[in-house]
């Protein structure tokens, strides 16, 4: 007998569609494990605990949630369960995988999240198909750590990292791993190795549930003024990246578009400024040059995603700088791209 902890928060795949309206059912849960005994030959060997300390569609995930969600799964006895399910709205999805990846990199069991692009009672929904994906990983017991399983439409699921997953992709409902590697292809009951899994060092301490709400994100684009940036009650700023590992470093249309004096602004507010993602290599743009130069810190190899949940759990678990930035050199789980 598989024994599971399975977890409800919300999300497209606890929702019902009604008169054009998509929202949360609490009995989507049930309907979840209805579709599930119905599609499934060895239903009967698993066995389900079921929590639901969330009830929220992704969209409106706040940090804070995460600390509820990591409460919620440690008050069990996790050594009865083979594994853990975590359903989990798409919108956020790669920043909740990120989080728990990394906050849960000694997990001894697999723990999968599992997302629906349609309301289950939608017969072209993927979410009992990632859903039963995610017992057969527990079931076979492929891996230790945090995973994604996720069929895109007319595609072969695959079972992305956490640590590794990037948002959907725009204007559609396909989700992908950094550089477009996933772990594992599934396929007939199958699964496929597609990627060497790293077994990183694990640290000495265990981390507490701390995740700072006070990490500015900012996303350039063309024009972007900051002067627009208000740092009260910042303890770091994230700023993303371009594709190339650039943003503007040029003040011919005004400093207010220039990075280099907002990265002097955070240093005399005692803010430091972080930048991801970027690949280290021995070359690089001289913009990119240049914002290092400054004092922008780049934190190396990690998608967007895993760069701001290290960022809120670093600044959530320590203070001296020394800290903060050996934990974010770490590769805890994967998380580094090499």
């Amino acid at each position: 007998m598989t024994r599971i902890l399975l977890v409800f928060t919300g999300g497209t795949i606890g929702s019902q569609a009604e008169n054009g309206n998509i929202d949360l059912n609490p009995d989507a849960g049930f309907k979840l494990l209805a579709l599930f005994k119905q599609q499934y030959p060895d239903a009967g060997q698993v066995r389900f605990k079921t929590l639901r300390p969330l009830q929220i569609l992704s969209e409106n995930l706040h940090p804070a949630d995460w600390q509820t969600l990591i409460a919620a799964i440690e008050a069990e006895d996790l050594a009865q369960f083979d594994g853990i399910i975590v359903t989990h709205g798409t919108d956020t999805l790669a920043f909740s995988a990120a989080a728990l990846g990394l906050y849960f990199h000694q997990l001894r069991q697999p723990l999968l999240m599992v997302s629906s692009d349609l309301p289950l009672d939608n017969p072209n929904a993927n979410g009992i198909a990632n859903f039963i994906a995610a017992v057969q990983f527990i079931r076979q017991q492929i891996s230790r750590g945090v995973f994604v399983p996720y069929q895109n439409p007319g595609q072969t699921l695959l079972i992305h990292q956490g640590t590794r997953l990037s948002q959907c992709l725009p204007l559609s409902s396909d989700f992908i791993s950094v550089q477009s590697k996933p772990c594992f292809s599934y396929a007939e009951h199958q699964f496929r190795q597609l990627l060497p899994l790293a077994a990183p060092p694990a640290p000495a301490s265990k981390l507490q549930a701390g995740f700072s709400a006070n990490i500015l994100l900012i996303r350039p684009y063309p024009g972007l003024d900051y002067r627009r940036f208000n740092l009260h009650q910042v303890d770091a700023v994230l700023h993303d990246l371009y594709h190339s590992g650039t943003a503007c470093s040029a003040s011919s249309h005004g400093e207010q578009h220039h990075l280099t004096p907002f990265i002097h602004h955070c240093r005399q507010q005692g803010i430091r400024l972080y930048l991801a993602p970027g690949l280290y290599s021995e070359e690089a743009y001289s913009s990119t040059r240049a914002l290092l130069h400054s004092g922008a810190e780049m934190i190396w190899n990690l998608s967007l995603e895993s760069a701001y949940a290290k960022l809120l759990l670093a600044y959530g678990n320590f203070e001296d700088p020394a800290s903060i930035s050996s934990f974010l050199q770490t590769d805890l789980a994967g998380e580094h791209i090499v």
